[in-house]
């Protein structure tokens, strides 16, 4: 896709540069970009008063307590504001709406797993519909072999609990194709084997009635290790934007 070619030539980069520093960096500028625009399409004296006449209700409320019909009426005037507030808010929320999506989109496809490094083992399986018996063929590119078996090129593997699985290692970075052969149909899986962070789309979904799926089986990825606690690129980009933002809107003074 046009915008993945140009996230990759854009951010990956910072991506491959240094993780979390990239990460971390993609949340500043969404930060930036969303802070400033609420700040260029909001009238910040409006919201302001908005705001002013929403804490003035909820006081003036609380001073109400023994007159609930009273309390209610006051109530209803400062939801009438919040509602005000909220639909000046929503305006720059739906200007940025779309372009954070594609960019989470980029960010889920290249940073919620490991890449397949060169000499490291991955696992491939294929799930099948479960009247399928009998063997698999798997045939391998000349620097893709098998890490538990001393054959290379062609092997077998026979269909066992509705799937076979094969334990492979890659020693040179670059594009491969798997090619499997089950009752005379022909059957392709495209990997990635790479020191950068990147990877094709572990699931190939078949359903033709005899493989269900073609599987490559990545670790998750964890970016960020907070006292223990191991987080991924959403969690780390969370917890980054809301102190950006917190701290970009208290800079500009924004309501």
């Amino acid at each position: 896709m046009a915008f993945d070619s140009f996230f990759d030539t854009v951010l990956g980069p910072l991506i491959n540069y240094n993780l979390l520093l990239g990460v971390i960096s993609i949340a500043f500028i969404v930060s930036l970009v969303m802070t400033l625009v609420y700040k260029w399409m909001t009238d910040q004296h409006l919201m302001k008063s908005l705001k002013e006449d929403i804490k003035s209700h909820q006081k003036e409320a609380k001073n109400h307590k023994n007159n609930p019909s009273k309390m209610m009426e006051i109530n209803k005037l400062a939801m009438e504001k919040n509602m005000q507030y909220m639909m000046h808010s929503m305006k720059p929320t739906l200007i940025t709406f779309i372009p954070i999506i594609i960019i989470f989109g980029w960010m889920s496809s290249n940073l919620a797993l490991m890449p397949l490094y060169p000499t490291m083992d991955f696992n491939v399986k294929m799930q099948f519909e479960p009247a399928v018996s009998g063997t698999v063929q798997l045939n391998l590119p000349s620097v893709i072999y098998a890490a538990d078996e001393s054959i290379n090129g062609s092997y077998f593997r026979m269909i066992e609990n509705g799937q076979a699985a094969w334990k492979l290692s890659g020693n040179k970075e670059g594009e491969y194709v798997l090619d499997f052969s089950v009752d005379g149909k022909k059957y392709s899986k495209e990997i990635l084997v790479t020191t950068k962070q990147k990877y094709k789309a572990p699931i190939s979904k078949i359903n033709d009635g005899t493989v269900k799926t073609i599987e490559t089986e990545h670790k998750p990825l964890k970016i960020l290790n907070l006292f223990g606690w191991k987080l991924g690129w959403l969690g780390t980009y969370i917890l980054s934007s809301i102190l950006f933002s917190m701290s970009m809107r208290k800079l500009l003074k924004l309501h």
